[in-house]
């Protein structure tokens, strides 16, 4: 597979944005205090990285199925846990 400039800059990109996720999630796994969290705010959220998704999937964007891929799983964490929680 060959990685393009845009490739490249893509990657990074959702490397940087995901990877955003892990202090919020790992800190809600460990503590299950969502306090601070918006139910409404998670659930849009969760939604439209799910969307996200479906569009990287359905437009062969890798860099967009894959950033949205791990953000959706600790999205969808930080979500259960919020509504798990309360």
């Amino acid at each position: 597979m060959h990685f393009g400039l845009v490739d490249i800059i893509g990657l990074l990109a959702a490397f940087g944005t995901t990877v955003s996720f892990l202090p919020q999630a790992i800190k809600t796994i460990q503590t299950k205090n969502t306090s601070g969290i918006s139910l409404a705010m998670y659930s849009l959220f969760t939604a439209g990285t799910m969307l996200w998704l479906a569009y990287g999937i359905m437009s062969g964007s890798l860099p967009v199925t894959i950033a949205n891929a791990i953000t959706m799983i600790f999205a969808s964490i930080i979500l259960i846990y919020k509504i798990r929680y309360k």
